[in-house]
């Protein structure tokens, strides 16, 4: 009898909806904050409402959500030290991530479309060389590596046929205390990875923009990408810290005129590219957040003290900020959302 009924509850089991993200009231995006001693992931909706608000062991960079189930894995701020699967709708900690020997996660990840595998943005410790990490989403296994085709890999995106791009900085580190070993001889790239992990190309910046790390990514429905960049060279030159590239042409840089990009202090925090082409870039070190066409020609600068966040929503934009503001934006302005939040750190995840 007891046979019969574990047999029965396992068919009963099988009937059950699998929890979906709308169980957790359909977050727009997920970003990380502190609040007085805490860090936590928070689910938050387009309206700047907090859904979800789950504990983290330390500072959290970027977030990687899963596709149809409430999982978001949390990565820590880089050199990493915790990846954390977390279930949103409980709060649980399902799984706890380790890179393998002498590898470091390097904050940020990306699923599958299926939600099978989870790809992780790692490096070698000794050197930097990029990694991406492989797991099996069954129990989160890690069942294997691509290299990322440069140093220092950062952010990555999946593409609809299931390739990466991936922004390799191009800056080796110290593995203990982050200090920059080679500017004087970054090579920062843009690396297409075939979904079997073959790098299809690998664009490089010109030579006299080498010490342009290239950092963070946005994907256009079109197949574009566009990227944000932080300039480790001289804080007197004005260099284009947004490009956009197309996988099999050169990347094209877009730069704004000398005056706003001075605003920016040589340094891109977040990128994001909304339904209709429109591409927003932000510093927190200049208090600004820039733009775009779908061009890449400057379209607005909007200030705000230390503002980093940013996800696309629609033809515009969710901002946040330091000192826990949340906003919408596009060329016409900010427009404020909520207050009172945590100190938002530097990225919001979109979930769709």
């Amino acid at each position: 009898m007891a046979t019969r009924r574990s047999f029965l509850a396992g068919l009963a089991a099988l009937t059950l909806p699998m929890p979906s993200w709308a169980d957790v009231g359909a977050p727009a995006c997920l970003a990380a904050g502190k609040q007085g001693e805490r860090f936590v992931l928070h689910g938050l909706s387009a309206a700047g409402q907090s859904l979800f608000a789950i504990d983290l062991p330390g500072r959290g960079h970027a977030a990687a959500a899963h596709p149809q189930r409430p999982l978001a894995v949390a990565f820590a701020r880089r050199p990493g030290t915790f990846a954390l699967v977390l279930d949103c709708l409980d709060g649980s900690v399902r799984h706890r991530l380790s890179p393998s020997e002498g590898r470091q996660f390097n904050g940020h990840g990306v699923f599958s479309a299926d939600g099978r595998t989870l790809f992780t943005s790692e490096v070698v410790a000794e050197g930097s060389a990029g990694r991406i990490g492989i797991w099996d989403t069954d129990g989160f296994r890690r069942i294997g590596e691509w290299a990322s085709g440069g140093i220092g890999p950062h952010d990555l995106k999946r593409r609809d046929d299931g390739s990466l791009i991936v922004a390799n900085g191009g800056i080796a580190t110290d593995p203990t205390d982050r200090s920059k070993l080679n500017i004087d001889s970054m090579r920062p790239n843009l690396t297409h990875l075939t979904a079997d992990g073959h790098i299809a190309q690998l664009a490089e910046l010109p030579p006299e923009l080498s010490r342009n790390s290239i950092r963070h990514l946005a994907l256009g429905r079109d197949g574009r990408v566009a990227f944000a960049m932080q300039w480790e060279g001289d804080p007197a030159e004005v260099v284009p810290l947004l490009g956009l590239w197309q996988p099999g042409q050169a990347p094209v840089l877009c730069p704004p005129r000398p005056a706003e990009a001075m605003r920016m202090r040589g340094y891109a925090g977040s990128i994001a590219m909304a339904a209709n082409g429109l591409i927003a870039i932000t510093s927190p070190r200049g208090g600004v957040v820039m733009i775009h066409d779908a061009d890449g020609a400057h379209l607005a600068t909007h200030a705000r003290a230390d503002i980093c966040g940013a996800a696309p929503d629609g033809d515009g934009f969710l901002l946040t900020d330091g000192s826990g503001v949340m906003w919408s934006g596009d060329q016409t302005g900010l427009r404020l959302l909520s207050k009172d939040g945590p100190a938002w750190d530097n990225h919001l995840v979109a979930l769709a």
